[in-house]
């Protein structure tokens, strides 16, 4: 079994590559998935946010409301850490419980932690590997004002609020380049499965 480590930025493409890595057999176990289903109505996460910035954040049927969280911790540091510290702790639980799970099942699989806040959060530390999904800043900016319809600005400063791609790269251990065709980062993603998977034959 080999525990590896997937990342990215905004816009970069990390959920396309997530996606071919698990056709090609890897387990892939998605911390914003997790994060989203551990702050559902009624769990622990959900009562300590609502605490913290009270029932007008949200939905109707008492759901978090995501994007008006996301806007409020965006503005705010401050926040965004009492939001992390709420969350973090229940995602690093349930990835631990779905890693147990994999190893259980496949005991030579090749899991894959999907990560956004990968290395910011040190977690980059305890993976046998890196992988960062990479483009430059400037298609990252193309991509996300195509993709959200964001101005220039708006789409910088989202950018920007994150730790640099190019501070990522410099301590990722596998380049995925998503700067050019999908068919050219499918082939590059198949070939980082492949050698993912020979190590993971050779793991106790």
């Amino acid at each position: 079994m080999l525990i590896t480590g997937l990342t990215g930025g905004i816009a970069t493409g990390k959920s396309t590559v997530a996606a071919m890595l698990q056709e090609a057999g890897a387990v892939i176990i998605d911390a914003d998935k997790i994060a989203r289903a551990v702050v559902k109505k009624g769990s622990k996460a959900w009562y300590e946010i609502v605490e913290h910035f009270g029932a007008e954040g949200l939905l109707p049927d008492g759901e978090i409301n995501r994007i008006t969280l996301g806007d409020t911790i965006f503005k705010d540091a401050a926040k965004k850490q009492v939001l992390d510290d709420i969350v973090h702790p229940q995602v690093i639980i349930e990835m631990g419980k779905q890693v147990e799970a994999a190893k259980a099942d496949r005991p030579r699989a090749v899991i894959i932690l999907d990560v956004p806040l990968l290395i910011e959060s040190g977690m980059h530390e305890t993976m046998s590997d890196v992988i960062l999904v990479y483009t430059p800043e400037h298609i990252q900016l193309q991509r996300l004002m195509a993709r959200d319809g964001l101005s220039v600005s708006d789409a910088l400063a989202r950018i920007r609020s994150q730790m640099p791609i190019e501070e990522k790269k410099a301590l990722a251990t596998i380049i995925i380049d998503n700067s050019s065709t999908q068919a050219r980062t499918r082939e590059r993603t198949l070939e980082v499965y492949r050698s993912l998977k020979e190590k993971a034959a050779r793991t106790p």
